[in-house]
């Protein structure tokens, strides 16, 4: 059981390998990354896994947008022995109601004062990208065909097998339960195999970061809420973009292997730790599904999952120092869209830590903009 560490990672999903591999590849030396139980088992590992660039606010349309360019030369980057598998097939995103057309219009002029390539398109036209789509209601769509769907197993093994190989310890079946600071401090991590004492913590355990920091007394404004995905059989390709409908609070993409993973968000679903399948989820999905993409209604389910959403009020990632405890650090509130912009997050957070200038403004995401309320809410969440 390893004593001491210089830096100690908690959370092995994706956006906690993305850290400790950018820590290591700047020169930082004895990193620990503790993951209670196997690497992704947590939000990673039960995420729809699109990437896109469509946000509404400039700040996620930035880490998304450099976050796809890493994406896109990952496997070099990493000397990755293997295919993170990222499609960039696009992301189609519905709109029904005038609301959606206004919103959708201000996204996209965000989105081009920073050179995404996305854009509106007619009910017709969006036909034309999706041949089956159901256009009943259908007011229009945004388009970008840079946005697209990676795998995140294979993405996090890629970040962990980076990170090992430049010398960080991955301690994976290793519960932390409680932080350790004294004198306004970080001083170490308890374990269930023992202590470990570091100056230095990076939390990045989704929802189960609220837990662990009330350890110290800090108290995260995170909750968090089970989102429901299926999968169905494979079958042969029928569908290259990801096809997503905030009015309908759904997502549905064909992935490489054929089958079509799909997800839908429901805003009365209790804020609680909850995995639990439901009948109800089923039910609803494949009516929503069929209405939007009728040839759907052919193929057999697979399987169901469900994740938690680390969910903060203005469903805005935490980045970066708390207040108040020298050498805690904060990459926890993702809201869902935490795997997209894991490689941008994890190369900022390694600049923060360290101390150097950061690639991209991340003052936005602090801590304390929820005692300021300074909130700025992003509008394109599932």
């Amino acid at each position: 059981m390893k004593k001491t560490a210089d830096y100690v990672v908690i959370g092995g999903g994706v956006i906690g390998c993305s850290i400790a591999y950018h820590l290591a590849q700047k020169g930082a030396k004895n990193i620990a990354l503790i993951e209670k139980k196997y690497l992704t088992s947590g939000a990673t590992g039960r995420c729809g896994a699109g990437v896109r660039m469509q946000f509404g606010t400039e700040t996620n349309c930035l880490l998304a947008k450099h976050s796809v360019e890493l994406f896109e030369n990952l496997e070099e980057e990493l000397s990755y022995d293997g295919s993170i598998e990222f499609k960039q097939g696009g992301y189609l995103l519905l709109a029904y109601t005038e609301k959606m057309v206004e919103q959708f219009h201000k996204n996209l002029g965000i989105q081009h004062q920073l050179g995404i390539p996305s854009s509106w398109v007619t009910p017709e036209e969006a036909k034309e990208i999706v041949p089956y789509l159901n256009t009943q209601g259908l007011l229009g769509a945004t388009f970008c065909p840079k946005d697209g769907h990676c795998n995140p197993f294979k993405t996090t093994d890629a970040y962990a097998k980076a990170a090992q190989k430049l010398g960080v310890e991955i301690m994976t079946y290793t519960e932390v339960t409680e932080l350790l600071a004294q004198e306004g401090r970080i001083k170490g991590v308890r374990t269930r195999e023992g202590i470990i004492e570091t100056p230095v913590v990076i939390l990045c355990a989704g929802s189960y970061s609220r837990d662990l920091a009330a350890t110290i007394g800090i108290e995260l404004p995170i909750t968090p809420e089970r989102h429901q995905i299926l999968v169905t059989e494979p079958v042969e390709k029928m569908q290259e973009p990801m096809v997503m409908s905030f009015y309908h609070g759904l997502y549905c993409q064909q992935v490489p292997h054929g089958g079509f993973v799909m997800g839908l968000g429901d805003p009365n679903e209790p804020k609680e730790y909850n995995y639990n399948g439901s009948w109800q989820f089923l039910h609803e999905m494949a009516a929503k599904a069929t209405f939007i993409l009728p040839p759907l209604a052919n193929l057999r389910v697979v399987r169901q999952w469900a994740g938690l959403y680390d969910l903060t009020p203005d469903r805005q990632q935490i980045l970066g120092s708390v207040p108040g405890c020298e050498g805690f650090h904060l990459a926890a509130g993702f809201s869902g869209h935490g795997f997209m912009i894991a490689p941008m997050t994890g190369k900022l957070m390694a600049e923060h830590i360290l101390g150097e200038p950061t690639s991209l403004p991340i003052q936005m995401f602090d801590f304390s903009r929820f005692e300021r309320g300074d909130l700025f809410i992003e509008p394109s969440v599932v």
